[in-house]
Parts: structure tokens; C-alpha cells; sequence
């Protein structure tokens, strides 16, 4: 009995050290500290998902094309101790989000904060460092 769990335990570490893990990730690596963003524009949608939430905006440019952005913010978790949920940003308001752009371009950034029209200004719950 020994031996066939002793063989079970290592297929079972076999089989785990083969499978590709997500890892957490810190800020410095993707995000750009000296490479802020100030976004206006309409929530398309908020996805609450572990490890990061995702904050999707259209931005309209000066020439009328849209921008299509997306912000890192925190977990679900860190962002519901913080007072947000589900239904604090819905599709189809104005906010106004600021963070710092991905390393790697587009649009895309590490949010740290979304300001409502009413003026209310919430923290992102993420990793964005304090400037």
C-alpha cells in the first residue's frame, strides 16, 4: 500500500509542476510610473475577475475616433472592502479614470482612480503606487 501511494504522490507532483500557474505580478514589471494617463469617457463594462478586475472606457479623440481603453484595477475582493460593486460603475456612464500606461503600449493602464460625474473619486484597490 506504500509504494502505490508513494508512486500516486509523485505522478500527482508530475502532473502539477506541469501545469502552467498564473502568477501574481507586480506593478514595476508592465506599468510605467512616469507615464500617466487622464481618461474621459463612457464605461463599457467591469469585469470582476480574480487576480485583477478589468475596467473597459471609450474614449472619444479630438478627431471623433474612439479609444478603447482598459485599466487593471484590483481584485473583486480588494475592490468590494473598498465599497465598490458590481453595479458602482455601469455601462453607458461618464467617468473619469487616471493611472499609468502599460510598458508595452496601447491603451492600456494600471488604473488608480475613477472620478463620477457627481464628482465622487474612487480608489482602484490595485498595486498603482502612490505619486
Amino acid at each position: 500500500m506504500g509504494k502505490n501511494l508513494g508512486i500516486l504522490v509523485a505522478s500527482m507532483g508530475l502532473l502539477l509542476a506541469g501545469t502552467p500557474m498564473a502568477a501574481h505580478h507586480a506593478f514595476a514589471p508592465e506599468f510605467d510610473v512616469d507615464e500617466p494617463v487622464r481618461v474621459e469617457g463612457t464605461v463599457v463594462k467591469l469585469d470582476m475577475v480574480n487576480p485583477h478586475s478589468w475596467l473597459y472606457v471609450d474614449a472619444t479623440e479630438p478627431d471623433g475616433t474612439v479609444t478603447h481603453w482598459r485599466f487593471e484595477m484590483g481584485s473583486p475582493n480588494s475592490l468590494f472592502r473598498i465599497g465598490w460593486r458590481r453595479d458602482t460603475v455601469p455601462a453607458g456612464i461618464g467617468v473619469v479614470v487616471t493611472g499609468f500606461r502599460a510598458k508595452a503600449g496601447g491603451p492600456v493602464a494600471n488604473g488608480r482612480s475613477v472620478t463620477l460625474a457627481s464628482g465622487q473619486e474612487l480608489l482602484s484597490g490595485g498595486s498603482t503606487p502612490e505619486r
